[in-house]
């Protein structure tokens, strides 16, 4: 059977990119919406999911990790770190003229990455947001007409024909979103293109209700282990105030002893933990690939 990637599109975005990366030749079908892409996934319209879950700048894709925490039966299998550089770009009739250019369409992130090029620059422009930087790509090429723009990357620039006009206009060098590659089996997956940077288990923990010091108590079951943690984090459990999941990234793949033995300890204090997926990750040095 073939395998179908479903991911966040349109074709141009750095969820493509992030695919291209670790897929190649398998069918890839774009979604409107992370929550689509999910369905799909879940429904087994699609064998994998792709994904952005975490920016340097902009912090946690929320929507990705309360989906997550929703669908147990999904685990995160692989995960690539992307370096993000934005382009201002046009439709191709627009090159020359481009600082006459009326709107900047692109992603909400995109457009917050890009601040001060658009604040000191671009003052009389007005910036509006759409689903992702390649739906913002397509936009512009679908309407010669208008004095438009958009905030994308180079595949974007080259799957709908447009013009870069000005490079690397984001705020910050040190940039990268990761993406996670989703499935409804564990075993993890390997990338026959990139190198295996490191492994990370991932986990949800619901603490006790009204027990003073469990967060403490949490933590320390990593410390004393001396097992080291990459990201904490809380998300709301939609339950009432002041109730939380906590999101850990562990810097090791799941073991036989040393994370069973700290779930364990864990759950004897009242805790509840759910594993995302133990996985390799990826950096991706250049974002070339094509596939």
């Amino acid at each position: 059977m073939t395998k179908k990637i479903g991911y966040l599109g349109p074709r141009g975005t750095f969820t493509k990119i992030a695919v291209d990366a670790i897929f190649n030749g398998e069918d890839k079908e774009s979604y409107t919406t992370i929550p689509e892409c999910i369905d799909a996934l879940d429904a087994g319209e699609v064998t994998y999911g792709v994904l952005p879950l975490e920016n340097a700048i902009e912090g946690t894709v929320n929507v990705t990790l309360d989906y997550l925490i929703e669908k147990k039966d999904i685990k995160i299998i692989s995960e690539v770190i992307v370096p993000i550089r934005q382009h201002l770009m046009v439709h191709p009739s627009q090159a020359e003229t481009w600082r006459d250019i009326e709107t900047i369409y692109s992603h909400p992130h995109a457009i917050a990455q890009c601040h001060h090029f658009l604040h000191n620059d671009m003052k009389h422009v007005k910036a509006e947001s759409v689903s992702s930087t390649g739906a913002a790509a397509k936009y512009v090429s679908e309407h010669p007409e208008l004095h438009i723009g958009a905030i994308a990357n180079h595949l974007a620039a080259e799957e709908y024909g447009l013009s870069i006009v000005k490079k690397d206009i984001h705020d910050f060098t040190n940039n990268h979103t990761r993406f996670v590659v989703l499935h409804k089996q564990s075993s993890e997956l390997l990338s026959k293109r990139l190198e295996v940077k490191g492994h990370k288990t991932s986990l949800i923990i619901t603490l006790p209700s009204d027990h003073p010091g469990a967060l403490h108590q949490v933590l320390s079951a990593f410390a004393w282990r001396k097992v080291n943690l990459s990201k904490i984090e809380s998300r709301p459990m939609k339950t009432g105030l002041g109730n939380y999941y906590f999101l850990i990234d562990v810097e090791q793949k799941m073991d036989d002893v040393l994370i069973p033995n700290t779930i364990a300890e864990l759950e004897s204090l009242g805790c509840s933990v759910d594993v995302l997926g133990s996985y390799p990750y990826f950096l991706l040095n250049g974002i070339s690939v094509h596939a």
